[in-house]
């Protein structure tokens, strides 16, 4: 697929993760308040991610595109949870949130199956993967002990 592609889609997918999150932030209920201090630190964390992507395109010699995605469906899992948050309970919003969170573990997964992934991307990819993860993980936690 190319390095340029496989970093634009995560680029793009972790800024649709950042617009998920406010958008449930926006949203959510007094009785869900506490969510919002782990919502806001994902999407801190997503918009890091994509700072340093974007670097990493740059020093590649390329501007960052995000209009091209090729990875379109994992960022509509995103794109399309934005409107559960107004009305869903406490478990519905995280089964929401960790769907989106699935996408964004299984787009860095595939980009680090690609050959061409190689030196300090895949060091850099690697550990922001592991970062997703243990989010992916957090979310699912609390959407266990959700009722």
């Amino acid at each position: 697929m190319g390095r340029i592609s496989i970093l634009q889609d995560l680029i793009e997918i972790n800024n649709d993760r950042v617009a998920g999150f406010h958008k449930a932030n926006d949203d959510i209920k007094e009785e869900n308040i506490d969510l919002k201090q782990v919502f806001s630190k994902y999407a801190d964390q997503s918009r890091k991610f994509a700072q340093e992507l974007s670097a990493e395109v740059g020093r590649l010699g390329e501007d960052v595109d995000t209009d091209k995605s090729v990875a379109g469906t994992l960022h509509r899992a995103w794109i399309d949870i934005k409107s559960i948050f107004t009305s869903g309970d406490r478990k519905s919003i995280l089964d929401e949130a960790e769907r989106g969170e699935d996408a964004i573990k299984a787009a860095y997964r595939k980009a680090l199956e690609d050959v061409e992934i190689t030196g300090d991307l895949r060091e850099i990819l690697t550990v922001q993967a592991q970062e997703i993860k243990e989010g992916h993980d957090t979310i699912k936690s609390l959407r266990d002990l959700a009722h």
